[in-house]
């Protein structure tokens, strides 16, 4: 079911839910994603789970009248959505920059018992400043955000491995968007202190990660009390949407790890 919720910005945010069981996977999309980028996963697990997925402000179906950008803002959109599920049982699934802002999200939410991220926060140690966004990404997004998806992006985000055709899609819905929103959309995840938040995370906390960057598990256990993470190999940035049999499966096994009712 398609539905509307205003953020505390009066936003207007777009989320689909589906299922009727007890635990409910809310899923959020990375940057310039949508909704759409996790339905192999609602057809996977609508029938032992409540679904609900998110599109963020600023993306997918969501409003784009935002005008203050931050990780707290993200983190509201995530949090008006979640209060509005009846249900006692959630888990936050989030999806590179969303990864940061479900744990931000989590702290205030009780109703939260675990989060699961998708290749992000793999090195907690490694902290990415605004400067350097700004050297290595945003420098380039403003000179020629078409040239740096098409050129330079895909060295990043991408393997040998990844379909041709997911590299088209996400290349074409990258390109939807202007310069200044994708940079907009992405600085907060910045500016964020995601070590002292991470140390403030209680529940159990799970990894799905590409092989396709380093991987430091160990250090992530630093700063989260209870964390796993588990490897998807010859994948690039988009488990989900380039391996989606076996990240199903992955995701299945770690959620029967987590054993919550469903």
């Amino acid at each position: 079911m398609e539905n509307y919720i205003l953020s505390t910005d009066r936003v207007n945010i777009h989320y689909t839910e589906i299922g009727k069981a007890h635990t409910t996977l809310v899923f959020v999309h990375g940057w310039l994603g949508n909704t759409n980028w996790w339905n192999s996963q609602e057809d996977f697990f609508k029938d032992s789970y409540n679904i609900v997925k998110i599109d963020l402000g600023g993306h997918g179906k969501s409003e784009r009248s935002r005008k203050k950008w931050t990780a707290t803002q993200y983190a509201d959109d995530i949090k008006t959505v979640v209060n509005q599920i009846k249900s006692t049982d959630i888990i936050l699934i989030g999806h590179s920059m969303s990864g940061a802002y479900v744990v931000q999200a989590a702290l205030d939410l009780p109703q939260v018992k675990a989060l699961i991220l998708i290749d992000t926060l793999k090195d907690l140690d490694q902290v990415f400043t605004p400067e350097q966004a700004e050297q290595y990404m945003f420098h380039f997004y403003r000179n020629d955000f078409k040239s740096a998806v098409e050129e330079i992006m895909p060295s990043y985000l991408f393997v040998d491995e990844t379909p041709v055709y997911i590299k088209e899609q996400l290349q074409s819905e990258f390109l939807l968007n202007d310069y200044e929103l994708a940079i907009n959309a992405l600085k907060p995840l910045y500016e964020m202190d995601l070590q002292k938040m991470s140390k403030q995370i209680d529940i159990p906390v799970r990894g799905i990660l590409s092989d396709a960057q380093p991987v430091e598990i160990n250090n992530n256990t630093k700063y989260f009390k209870d964390y796993h993470g588990v490897i998807i190999k010859g994948t690039g940035h988009y488990p989900m949407l380039e391996k989606p049999q076996e990240f199903n499966s992955l995701l299945n096994t770690v959620l029967k790890e987590l054993k919550l009712q469903q």
